[in-house]
């Protein structure tokens, strides 16, 4: 059985958010092993300047760099990257599978992103789509496209 990671930079606090990740952690747990570790976001302030952004994202990606387990296959969650139809994400973890990538990362960045060093360190720069979603709605969005795709590996009726 393969182990997901989802780390995530940013805690999730609205209740509805909290409710559907849960939802979909618990349809996971028949799937994969589902880790889900939430990493502080760094404060800045009202309107930070692009230095201080930039020097928060590398502490944020220090931070993410001493979570991340060797040999996984990572994934970083960005806007620009590709775009993957919900069965390709399907053979990509059966792919991974396949080729012993037994641990696989998600990472998702918090409200300014995740820090180049990071997206260049990805296996794969996965995009949901060209808009821009809370990094809250992308966790739900993802873990509901991780429980997609394995339902597609089963070939139930989930997926229409």
């Amino acid at each position: 059985m393969q182990k997901v990671t989802v780390l995530c930079v940013g805690k999730l606090k609205e209740k509805f958010y909290l409710e559907a990740a849960a939802e979909y952690a618990k349809r996971l747990q028949r799937h994969c092993r589902l880790e889900i570790l939430e990493l502080p976001e760094q404060r800045l302030p009202e309107d930070p300047s692009p230095a201080e952004i930039d020097a928060a994202l590398e502490k944020e990606a220090a931070a993410v760099r001493e979570k991340l387990p060797k040999g996984c296959a990572l994934t970083a969650m960005c806007i620009e990257g590709q775009l993957l139809s919900s069965e390709a994400l399907s053979r990509r973890l059966m792919d991974c599978s396949l080729a012993g990538k037994s641990h696989l990362v998600f990472l998702i960045g918090g409200s300014f992103g995740l820090h180049p060093s990071l997206k260049a360190q990805a296996d794969l720069r996965l995009s949901m789509s060209p808009m821009t979603f809370p990094h809250h709605l992308a966790r739900v969005m993802l873990l509901e496209q991780l429980y997609r795709a394995f339902q597609i590996q089963e070939g139930t009726r989930y997926h229409k």
